[in-house]
């Protein structure tokens, strides 16, 4: 009977174990030491040797059934060596008469061959022909490995939960150990989408169970952290046994260590002089707004008719307050629909000061705030000034406006910023919940597109997404010329490097660590290879040129799903150019597309529709509300609040990232993208 195991979930990076090689003592004329059967060396048999030595052994063995042997040996270490095409080559020569053990030793060198070459479902298929109950515990360990590398980008299972389970007692690192606990953790947070209730467990999985009553506690009690501390130790309570009981989770220990914090005299870091004066105005009367009470409840996004001229404003670009150039460009907005006054909420008593950081030295500043009696600062603006950060020795609370280049994880600061990459980061992941498989980015050359590329690559493998296409397009003349030209816009490109040459990706199955394939093996798809999802960074201008030289490469019938950022979106644009977008989906964040009608009327006439300062106004209300929860942002894994630029959490470094509102054009109207 075939061992049926459903696939499910990616690992995460495993602890690299280096294979020692081992001395070769005898000579070549000297009789080769037989391995144990199955392609498994005898204990001490130069178990770790170099695939040379199984070759070399190979040839001089007496028998057809050591040489076999010695051959599967030679094949695990190739496999070990990163030689792959010499393992494939060299298991396709395996002979048609092997044992039971044999047989089953080539089974597993085939999944683990397939894993290293990228290729989980012929993994999968191979793990299916397999009998775990019949594999030695060495191969059992292999088992459960390649059982969980091969699941790669798939939906998690209850299965894939399983895996992990078995392979916790056979792991007696205490490293290897940890990081087996917090990948289940992992896979549970994945599996979370799925109701318990339509769960089946058997009724011995006792541990299973506990790991799903665990994930319940999470969920229930997240927001609320002195909750969620009594509920994991009234777990480990009626769990004493479970191995997440003993060992919690890297991020569940971290909730068991939660300090609040209070919000006592707050030091507002911006530039008061100079080009970046009025994002900083901006941003501090939204953070005033908001601190004085200012509801910002959101209410759902009504459809939206075209011919009625009822458009949510948007802006063209995210603000980049280390670059004003990126900065969105104001546009017109159609009229809005009346609304109600914007209601006011409790104020606080809360201290602010603003502290000019284009008159002093950060480092200055940031000594007259704590002598001055500040408690948490907000800011700095400017990515220079964040990167200085790293060299001061302030414990002070800290919401730098900005993410710099080369991040370091302080447990003292959050970065929370509206950038390009934020909306790249949102866009992989809604794209990839729509079920795309290959998407293709249009960008523009330098560094904006450079910026989008890395964000939304990094993003698409971290959900577990393949390869991410990219191609760069140029200006509107540029635009104008291939359309005249008949070259139009090809749906191919060239693939994103997701790892950096000297860190490449790799596999460890065991103890055993597979390099990962050079890098040449990737090639480009061609013309419309594959590619179902196009996700474009584009003026409106570039896109009403973009738009139909797509719509002319793909039928009626074609699954091609669009996107774009909020840099497309033009407020003003008639019923011709609505229709002309059918199908586009584009983000924006939650107040510009519609989700607070009277914060938006309010916000609007007061920064006199240039939609740019109303996102700088946004994102200072969300400052307000981070401050309230840096604690929870700091040190609760998965704390999310709901916020005027989007759904916000924070990463392990407490980043926060934004989930968006997504808007669709449909039939002259724009609706809610589901």
């Amino acid at each position: 009977m075939l061992y049926s195991y459903v696939m499910g979930f990616k690992t995460g990076r495993v602890l690299p174990v280096v294979l020692a090689a081992l001395i070769l003592a005898a000579c070549s004329s000297q009789a080769p030491q037989a391995p144990a059967g199955g392609g498994q060396a005898k204990p001490g048999a130069n178990a770790g040797a170099n695939a040379d030595y199984y070759l070399q052994q190979m040839q001089q063995a007496g028998n057809d059934n050591s040489k076999t042997d010695f051959q599967l040996l030679a094949i695990h270490a190739l496999i070990g060596e990163g030689k792959t095409d010499r393992a494939q080559q060299l298991l396709g020569t395996l002979p048609q008469a092997m044992t039971d053990v044999q047989q089953r030793e080539q089974l597993l060198l085939s999944a683990e061959l397939a894993v290293a070459q990228k290729r989980p479902q012929d993994a999968a298929a191979a793990l299916q022909k397999l009998d775990p109950g019949q594999l030695s515990q060495e191969q059992q360990a292999r088992f459960l490995q390649v059982r969980i590398a091969a699941g790669a980008g798939q939906q998690p299972s209850l299965d894939l939960l399983r895996a992990y389970i078995a392979q916790e007692p056979l792991l007696a690192d205490p490293a290897a150990h940890q990081q087996n606990i917090d990948q289940t953790w992992q896979a549970l947070l994945a599996f979370s989408a799925q109701p318990q209730a339509s769960l089946v467990i058997n009724a011995n999985e006792n541990v299973l169970q506990g790991w799903l009553d665990l994930q319940h506690v999470y969920q229930d009690n997240k927001q609320d952290p002195a909750l969620l501390k009594a509920g994991i130790k009234d777990w480990q309570t009626r769990y004493p046994q479970n191995p997440a009981a003993k060992t919690l989770p890297t991020q569940l220990n971290q909730v068991l260590n939660y300090q609040p914090s209070s919000v006592g005299q707050i030091a507002l870091f911006l530039p008061m002089n100079g080009q970046a004066q009025v994002f900083s105005n901006a941003i501090q009367q939204g953070f005033n707004a908001a601190k004085n009470g200012l509801n910002t409840a959101a209410a759902p996004v009504p459809p939206t008719d075209a011919s009625a001229g009822q458009t949510p404003p948007a802006v063209t670009a995210p603000a980049d307050a280390t670059a004003p150039a990126d900065a969105a460009t104001a546009v017109t907005a159609a009229p809005q629909p009346a609304a109600a006054p914007v209601a006011a909420g409790p104020a606080s008593n809360a201290q602010v000061k603003v502290y000019d950081t284009s008159s002093q030295p950060l480092p200055a500043l940031l000594a007259q705030a704590q002598q001055e009696g500040a408690t948490l600062i907000v800011g700095p603006l400017l990515k220079n000034e964040v990167e200085q950060l790293y060299s001061s020795q302030s414990t002070m609370n800290i919401l730098a406006l900005n993410q710099p280049e080369h991040l370091q994880n302080r447990a003292n600061i959050c970065y929370f910023s509206l950038s390009p990459e934020d909306e790249a980061r949102d866009a992989a992941n809604h794209i990839f919940q729509q079920h795309r498989q290959q998407p293709l980015l249009l960008v523009p050359r330098g560094s904006l597109g450079d910026r989008v590329v890395k964000a939304f690559a990094e993003a698409w493998t971290k959900a577990g997404g393949g390869t991410v296409l990219e191609q760069r397009i140029g200006s509107v003349g540029e635009l104008k010329q291939a359309i005249n030209s008949g070259a139009g816009i090809q749906l191919s490109g060239q693939p994103v490097a997701t790892a950096a040459p000297s860190e490449p990706q790799s596999v460890t199955i065991a103890g055993l660590t597979i390099p990962a394939p050079p890098s040449d093996a990737a090639i480009s798809p061609s013309a419309g290879g594959g590619v179902d999802a196009v996700y474009i960074i584009a003026t409106p201008s570039e896109l009403a040129l973009i738009k139909p030289m797509i719509d002319m490469r793909t039928s009626s019938r074609s699954r091609l799903g669009l996107y774009a950022s909020s840099r497309s979106y033009q407020a003003e644009a008639g019923p011709d150019y609505r229709l002309e977008m059918e199908g586009l989906e584009f983000s924006d964040i939650p107040l510009l597309a519609g989700a607070n009608p009277g914060l938006l009327q309010q916000t609007s006439a007061q920064f006199k529709e240039d939609y740019s300062l109303v996102r700088l106004y946004a994102m200072g209300m969300d400052a307000w509300t981070l401050v309230n929860h840096f604690s929870e942002m700091r040190q609760i894994p998965g704390f999310q609040v709901a916020g005027e630029t989007g759904q916000l959490s924070a990463t392990p470094d407490c980043v926060i990232n934004r989930k968006l509102s997504w808007l669709k054009y449909q039939q002259g109207k724009l609706v809610q993208a589901l």
